[in-house]
């Protein structure tokens, strides 16, 4: 019988991958999530039978998930112009606002993007730096006077200087999110606050298609998918208590907020029961097929 390998595997087995473990725990047991090779061209993702995380195992280098995000999706197709990107960030924008405030606060984006965000709490007086690694989105700060460090965090060798760092929509994209939290970590001053925000939520009542939520691009430009109690468990490994968390049942916005901690002590967390994961992915198969075409 001819096999025949679906264009994107053949371009991604030219690619570097190396295989990891989960992120939040560190386990090597997972299964993979029902029926998701029939929405990515055969490229498996994992559930921690551990955990309950939801993650990619193989993935390239930081570099190269950088540069797919920044030359090959961010342009006409995926832009901070789009109402639904707008509508996210200005709830962000409100939620930050209320909670802990930005008048007068020094405020850094990691994976700032279009810096349509630091726009907007730029005109509420903050103090507004975009850590971004495509060229284009930088060229678009610059022309609109905010400052930029053209990277990742990776490489960005700043210090405790901001008030609030902030990762949206951007933690679920990055190949590891828990080098992104430490570094985040790392530029925040004592009291900061760091705020995260992601669309990627498990065990909520379903926000879109799952071929809309599993798509058919390289897996690893969506490393990981997170629900509440994960999110909260890889900012506690990280050493992030959290402080707050949205009404995100009523919203497609999970946001979620914390402080550094520096007493050395662990922060418990919980995370989902793996079955419960999967058998939330396989409802969710069955409703796509129920109400829509594939």
């Amino acid at each position: 019988m001819e096999i025949t390998i679906p264009p994107v595997l053949m371009d991604m087995a030219k690619e570097d991958f190396s295989d990891y473990p989960c992120d939040i725990c560190g386990s090597v047991d997972a299964v993979e999530v029902p029926h998701c090779r029939e929405y990515t061209n055969g490229q498996p993702i994992h559930i921690c039978r551990d955990c309950g995380f939801v993650y990619v195992v193989r993935r390239r280098s930081s570099g190269r998930i950088a540069q797919e995000w920044s030359d090959e999706i961010f342009g006409e197709a995926y832009k901070a112009a789009i109402p639904a990107i707008i509508a996210r960030l200005t709830y962000v924008v409100e939620t930050i606002d209320s909670v802990i405030g930005i008048d007068g606060r020094k405020i850094c984006d990691i994976g700032a993007g279009e810096g349509q965000f630091l726009k907007m709490v730029h005109g509420r007086d903050a103090e507004v730096f975009g850590i971004e690694p495509s060229k284009r989105n930088c060229d678009l700060m610059a022309n609109m006077n905010i400052p930029f460090h053209n990277g990742t965090i990776e490489d960005y060798q700043g210090g405790r200087t901001a008030d609030i760092v902030t990762i949206m929509w951007t933690l679920e994209n990055c190949q590891d999110p828990k080098a992104m939290l430490c570094a985040a970590r790392r530029m925040l001053k004592e009291e900061g606050h760091l705020v995260v925000a992601t669309g990627s939520r498990i065990l909520v009542p379903f926000k879109k298609r799952l071929f809309d939520y599993l798509e058919p691009s390289s897996a690893d430009t969506h490393c990981s998918r997170f629900s509440e109690n994960t999110l909260r468990g890889i900012l506690a490994v990280c050493g992030f208590e959290v402080t707050e968390v949205n009404q995100y049942i009523d919203s497609d916005v999970l946001c979620m907020m914390a402080k550094p901690t520096d007493n050395g002590e662990p922060i418990p967390w919980q995370g989902d029961s793996y079955l419960d994961v999967w058998n939330f992915f396989q409802r969710w198969h069955a409703e796509t097929a129920m109400h829509y075409s594939v």
